[in-house]
């Protein structure tokens, strides 16, 4: 049985991943006005894996009989300076989810709650792959500049990189 310290931190970061999907959202958003496609296909594919990551976390708590309760979530922003600024924002936001799951963890850990140590596993090796992801969009786009060929290049290579 799940503690109500525990079962609390879980929907603390349910509202932490509805929050991911509304971030990334805005950023698709964002990507679709400055006719770059592939960014925003790939920014809202990538909302879609946050509410899925929600709705795991949802799923935990009712498979351990406990209560969830959903939070307000706050709104993400909607302006941005640039594409290099939106996936400098991607990657820090997913260090902070890093951060908040390796809490988590801890908090399991403390508790003795080895069912959710377990369950937590596969967010931390996901959080890898998310942070691997946003860190190299980011350096290319840095690389190549805000705009041009090589920018309209990357855009499409992201684009198909969630088809794969």
């Amino acid at each position: 049985m799940i503690t109500k310290t525990m079962q609390d931190a879980i929907n603390e970061q349910i509202k932490n991943e509805f929050y991911s999907a509304y971030l990334y959202l805005a950023m698709s958003a964002y990507f679709n006005a400055s006719n770059l496609p592939g960014f925003a296909g790939w920014m809202r594919k990538q909302s879609q894996e946050e509410q899925g990551h929600a709705l795991k976390l949802l799923d935990y708590l009712e498979d351990q009989q406990a209560q969830v309760v959903l939070k307000a979530i706050e709104p993400p922003p909607a302006e941005f300076k640039g594409p290099a600024d939106v996936w400098q924002q991607t990657l820090e936001h997913e260090q902070k989810v890093t951060k908040m799951i390796h809490g988590l963890y801890e908090l399991a850990l403390k508790e003795n709650d080895y069912a959710t140590q377990t369950m937590l596993q596969w967010f931390i090796t996901e959080q890898v792959e998310e942070e691997k992801t946003a860190s190299l969009i980011l350096e290319q786009v840095k690389r190549v500049g805000e705009s041009g060929t090589a920018l309209f290049f990357i855009d499409r290579h992201v684009g198909k990189m969630r088809e794969e």
